[in-house]
């Protein structure tokens, strides 16, 4: 006898962008990506996410155990952490007793400034990406801490951790003089949700000159040797348009052109691989960790495609 339950989604079109993912997210992603990518694209619950990241949550209240491919081990630090807040705020559960216990892990982890390292000293002893450095005093990290502040703020989350640490990302994105695309993601994370629209409208506006005057976005994709990675990255390691500006409503999205867009999500579109899913940009340093940050990548690059009005299946 058949089973009866509710529908199952439509299957998308065969070889669309959306149904070579599938099959590629099927193939090779933990079980956290696996009900991520349904929550998104296949009409799937948001307990399972939950249920699955549950697995990574210490008694802390952050969060380890390699949630974040890079860093190894079990103990929590505030780039897994950051990631969980991400995963939980993209299924609509970045609230509650949960984020309560997130932000005293955040509170006890924090630099004298009240910002977050990248890496906490505990990671110490465990397999770690080379180019995350681990020292005992560790500085405050724009690069960590804009993304969390972010995303509390756009959550309406209220506690005592988040006023010294916006203050930090204020003093620290409106001194910005030279960065990287990374700090500069971080801090479009931050203005994009914070409170003082009229102060982050403003502090976009100069970092949208400085990323272009500094060459940071690879503007033209299809003449990318004439365009090389920024110091430190991997040889393909560019930063287009679409990394900055992931939705329309990102205040990144004013210092592209509607042609320097397009072109941006056109590569975006083609950077898709032949098993289907999408490259991962940055230096790869074990086998496991590029295996496993793949999936997240596909995601983000399906949701980036989706949230600009591309057809994805």
């Amino acid at each position: 006898m058949a089973e009866t339950g509710a529908p199952l989604p439509p299957t998308p079109p065969a070889h669309s962008p959306l149904f070579r993912a599938e099959q590629f997210v099927w193939l090779t992603a933990r079980v956290l990506e696996q009900r991520l990518f349904a929550y998104h694209f296949l009409n799937g619950a948001a307990d399972p996410v939950e249920t699955a990241l549950d697995a990574y949550r210490n008694e802390d209240g952050g969060y380890g155990h390699a949630l974040e491919p890079d860093l190894r081990g079990p103990v929590s630090q505030p780039l897994h952490t950051g990631h969980a807040l991400h995963i939980l705020d993209a299924v609509e559960r970045c609230g509650g007793q949960r984020v309560d216990r997130v932000c005293r892990y955040l509170t006890s982890v924090s630099t004298p400034d009240g910002a977050l390292p990248a890496i906490h000293p505990s990671q110490r002893g465990y397999p770690t990406a080379p180019f995350l450095p681990i020292t005992d005093d560790p500085p405050s990290a724009l690069l960590v801490t804009g993304p969390v502040v972010g995303l509390l703020h756009r959550n309406e989350v209220w506690h005592a951790w988040l006023f010294r640490a916006t203050d930090f990302c204020w003093q620290a994105v409106e001194s910005l003089e030279k960065s990287h695309p990374y700090e500069i993601e971080a801090a479009v994370a931050f203005l994009d949700s914070a409170p003082d629209r009229t102060r982050a409208e403003a502090a976009a506006d100069r970092l949208g000159r400085m990323v272009r005057e500094q060459g940071l976005a690879a503007l033209e994709p299809d003449n990318l040797d004439t365009h090389p990675a920024p110091p430190g990255h991997a040889p393909d390691g560019h930063h287009f348009p679409h990394d900055y500006a992931r939705t329309p409503r990102s205040l990144a999205r004013a210092w592209f052109t509607d042609d320097e867009m397009a072109r941006s999500l056109d590569h975006l579109v083609g950077e898709q691989q032949e098993d289907g899913g999408w490259p991962v940009r940055r230096r790869q340093w074990a086998p496991g960790t590029a295996l496993e940050a793949r999936p997240m990548a596909t995601i983000e690059a399906l949701r980036t495609l989706r949230a600009h009005g591309r057809h994805i299946g």
